[in-house]
């Protein structure tokens, strides 16, 4: 199902809280679920919820609600998680093999096909079930493994060029772990990942330490 441009980026965030709930829902064989259940789930406005489905064409039924497995169906594919996507990873250090190692990832149609690395003492060393291998060959590989979505886990200095890396390789949508802004042309999507720049956020909201409770 082709998406609509006017699709905003929160509203597909939404639809991947909705996608992970349902999938929870459906291991546990729950048959329907209504907006009123999605906004106690989720803290989401079922209003929201409504609305966020509604870019899509028409769901459920008034006064019976969603049949979990059809919405779950939908959504997957509206996100085309309807099939295996194949991902590179760049970075084969502690977070790279944490990645790898992830068990949600392929529960939700994502599967990591290789990871790169520029580092000789990892090249054709294993990770996890994937033998390291080596960056100079990213783009003569993804030829054969065909993907079209990597992440980048790697030191900030190497980011840019690995960047550039998976662009000449076909890549246009990456998720990047690296704390930089990337400077890629303007069809490559990119979401960034800063667990620095999150904690940062949250140590906003702690209460002064000064401050009697």
């Amino acid at each position: 199902m082709p998406l609509s441009p006017k699709v905003p980026t929160p509203t597909l965030e939404r639809l991947a809280t909705y996608y992970t709930i349902l999938s929870d829902l459906k291991s546990r064989q729950a048959d329907t679920i209504s907006s009123a259940d999605i906004e106690e789930r989720t803290g989401i406005n079922a209003a929201q919820f409504r609305k966020d489905l509604s870019y899509f064409g028409e769901f459920g039924r008034p006064g019976v609600g969603y049949a979990i497995d059809e919405l779950h169906a939908r959504i997957g594919r509206i996100l085309k998680l309807e099939k295996t996507q194949p991902v590179i990873l760049v970075g084969a250090g502690n977070l790279g093999s944490a990645l790898v190692g992830y068990p949600a990832l392929r529960a939700d149609n994502f599967r990591i096909v290789a990871a790169f690395d520029n580092n000789y003492n990892k090249i054709g060393k294993q990770l996890w079930d994937l033998t390291i291998r080596d960056i100079t060959r990213l783009v003569e590989d993804n030829a054969t493994l065909g993907a079209r979505l990597a992440i980048i886990a790697v030191p900030v200095g190497a980011a840019q060029d690995v960047a550039e890396r998976l662009v000449e390789a076909g890549i246009k949508n990456i998720l990047n772990f690296a704390p930089v802004v990337l400077r890629l042309p303007r069809d490559v999507i990119v979401r960034n990942v800063d667990f620095v720049q999150e904690l940062a956020v949250l140590s906003f909201h702690l209460p002064d330490p000064t401050t009697n409770p």
